[in-house]
């Protein structure tokens, strides 16, 4: 299963407009806060995420409903701008790869979702301050009556292939050894398609033809949509964009089984079981059997 999906959150889109569904919620005894710090997730023995009861919300909080899971109501608190700063630790990846797969559904709504509230308190017309409405799933502003709804960036991530080998690259502020598939913004104007061309082109110099879609995943880091596609390569000259990509190299189906497998002697480190890059490097492994 791809990381960040398979969620059993049930979003109640039906109640965010609806003020008394929405008390009845609040004031039910099962109600259940997140318990995040920094939109961290606090973990038990298990691995699983820790949910207070609402009460334990100060009274200057607002929480921020993320619907039911099993009828339980489901809340995160929204952030103080102010607060503590947020950052993606080395201990959150390791309590991501641990995590059960609808736990970490949850938590990417939940992080993204207060962190957009964190990040967007005045309105992008006219700049007033804005408050919060259909129970946290968007901001209105006072000033102008412009509403605001937390975004969601598209981002193409892509392996393009060539004689039965697959383009991989690396920044240099990731770990050594560490190589996946090329990813960048979808610019507006832009098909999923073009974005994949312009982007492997700018990054690696290499031109690519047909491209077709794999697969999605929702990334809170903090609120993308990666788009996990394949596309083939016209060259196999790289050429690069040191700006982009410290090396990248053509591997083979052998090199990219040992990364995956995490074998001694890999040739790279493949991401992390939850990132869609490594869906992307298994879907593309099956498909050369």
């Amino acid at each position: 299963m791809i990381g960040f999906t398979g969620g059993t959150l049930d979003r109640a889109d039906r109640e965010r407009d609806d003020p008394e569904a929405l008390a009845t919620a609040l004031a039910d005894p099962r109600a259940r806060l997140l318990r995040l710090r920094a939109l961290e997730p606090e973990v038990d023995a298990d691995g699983r995420m820790v949910w207070d009861a609402l009460g334990t919300l100060p009274a200057d909080v607002t929480p921020l409903f993320l619907g039911y899971d099993a009828g339980v109501p489901r809340f995160v608190a929204a952030l103080d701008a102010e607060g503590s700063p947020v950052s993606r630790s080395p201990n959150l990846m390791g309590v991501l790869a641990a995590m059960p797969a609808a736990d970490a559904a949850t938590y990417a709504a939940a992080r993204s979702l207060a962190d957009w509230h964190r990040r967007h308190r005045f309105c992008a017309n006219c700049g007033s301050q804005t408050e919060l409405f259909r129970a946290g799933w968007a901001r209105r502003c006072p000033a102008c009556a412009a509403q605001h709804f937390p975004r969601t960036d598209p981002v193409v991530i892509m392996l393009a292939e060539h004689d039965g080998r697959v383009l991989l690259g690396r920044q240099a502020a990731w770990t050594p050894g560490r190589y996946s598939a090329l990813a960048g913004f979808v610019e507006v104007g832009e098909s999923l398609e073009e974005a994949v061309r312009r982007e492997v082109l700018e990054e690696a110099g290499v031109p690519v033809g047909a491209v077709r879609y794999v697969a999605s995943q929702p990334w809170p880091f903090p609120s993308q949509l990666m788009l996990a596609c394949i596309g083939e390569a016209l060259d196999d000259s790289i050429t690069l964009d040191t700006h982009e990509l410290e090396d990248a190299f053509w591997a083979t189906r052998d090199e990219v089984a040992g990364a995956l497998a995490r074998a001694e002697g890999a040739r790279f480190d493949a991401p992390p079981d939850y990132a869609i890059a490594y869906s992307l490097l298994a879907h593309w492994l099956d498909a050369q059997d």
